[in-house]
């Protein structure tokens, strides 16, 4: 059993200093700046992107993801000490594990530095900011907050307007459009559906009620189709049963009402097909038609053959930009074989303590919208790594820090 943080951090930290007698800067660095970060990281990146590639504006900031980090990095990390400070200085075990795991990247990376070719060193820096940072914003975030949750539905609602109003063809790309000034700014499908998939999670999992959820799955799923999102799309179609088995009274009705569904999907499959727009989503169905499948399984038998070669310390960096392999095997090949164990353990570990505390001794009491974000984000996290993520994905920052924000408890 991981130990819970002391004191609770999370919720109205600042009113806890008063009542204790003493005022700090808890109340200026808390979840106002996480909330902030993730606006600005996920909705603001959709903004940003849209308005790139409609041509309204030049590429000021670039792609826009590394400058906002950059520019968010020093309030989260003091915000990050300052709570750390406000209890003791003792550290949550998640917290420990993921530093530990951090620090371990950042030492391979530096000792790497200026001799992996193909820009490895810029990337795996950015990766390891970016996996900090969604942590934090995870650990701090008040997803109880109706204001947050309504904007957050706003949002969503504004992001898929927009994957609608300019699809072209049953596909969702602004840098086909030609309309972009810096098209080489432009941001591809994986980012777009990267910040339209972390809030509908976030959303989803505090959501009680059931209508809304089905409401949300037929946006999500229809967005993501368009946008050709395939690993996205397939991780909220994945999601979906957890969703529902989680809010259902009876789980074997569930169980049935489900297996029912995907017998009659099968049965009309032909039909819904020719019903919805063609586009890359569809190579799903049958992936030996998918080059971007064929593709990844040469750059898999790439970095099995690395590792072959290379089973304790990896070849870091040994792969042209670019051709890493697209799964959690990439994590072998740059970080060793204990760099790739201690990745493992961070996501299995967690899991297995949800579903012994879930489903096996806590029952439904156990299982409120903390329960549900960090019971989401892991499975589809180590799902996307299996199939398709770097391991250097920021979901994983994101999931584990929903997982410490569930341990720290109220």
């Amino acid at each position: 059993m991981l130990p819970a943080d002391p004191i609770d951090l999370y919720r109205a930290p600042a009113t806890s200093l008063r009542a204790s007698g003493r005022r700090g800067p808890l109340s200026l660095f808390g979840p106002a700046w996480a909330e902030l970060a993730f606006w600005l990281l996920f909705p603001g990146f959709f903004a940003y992107q849209t308005l790139l590639g409609l041509g309204l504006i030049r590429a000021y900031l670039g792609g826009y993801f590394a400058w906002i980090s950059l520019l968010m990095l020093p309030p989260l990390l003091l915000s990050y000490l300052l709570r750390m400070r406000a209890c003791g200085w003792r550290v949550q075990a998640v917290d420990a594990a993921w530093l530990t795991f951090l620090a371990y990247y950042a030492a391979v990376v530096v000792v790497h530095t200026g001799l992996a070719g193909g820009g490895a060193t810029s990337h795996h820096t950015l990766g390891l900011l970016y996996m900090f940072l969604l942590f934090v914003i995870f650990k701090t975030l008040d997803f109880e907050s109706k204001r947050f949750r309504l904007t957050l539905l706003a949002s969503l609602l504004a992001m898929s307007a927009i994957v609608f109003s300019y699809a072209v063809d049953g596909a969702f790309y602004l840098a086909a459009l030609g309309a972009a000034r810096d098209p080489e700014s432009v941001a591809t499908y994986q980012g777009f559906s990267r910040s339209y998939l972390l809030p509908m999670v976030v959303l989803l999992a505090c959501t009680r009620r059931a209508a809304l959820r089905w409401a949300l799955y037929a946006l999500g799923l229809p967005t993501l189709y368009i946008n050709t999102a395939r690993s996205e799309f397939g991780a909220l179609l994945f999601l979906i049963p957890l969703f529902e088995l989680h809010a259902a009274r009876s789980r074997l009705v569930v169980l049935g009402l489900m297996a029912a569904a995907v017998m009659l999907l099968h049965a009309n499959l032909d039909t819904l097909v020719a019903a919805v727009p063609g586009n890359r989503t569809l190579e799903l169905l049958d992936l030996s038609h998918s080059t971007s499948a064929s593709a990844r399984h040469l750059l898999t038998e790439q970095a099995l053959h690395t590792i072959a070669e290379h089973p304790i310390l990896g070849d870091y960096g040994s792969y042209p930009s670019g051709r890493y392999a697209h799964n959690i095997l990439s994590a072998w090949v740059d970080l060793g074989l204990a760099g790739f164990v201690a990745l493992l353990a961070l996501l299995l570990v967690p899991l297995a303590q949800l579903i012994i505390h879930g489903y096996l001794l806590g029952g439904r009491t156990s299982r409120d919208h903390r329960y549900l974000l960090a019971w989401s984000l892991l499975t589809s996290t180590l799902l996307l790594l299996c199939l398709s993520h770097f391991f250097s994905d920021m979901l994983i920052g994101a999931a584990l820090g929903a997982y410490a924000r569930y341990r720290a408890g109220d």
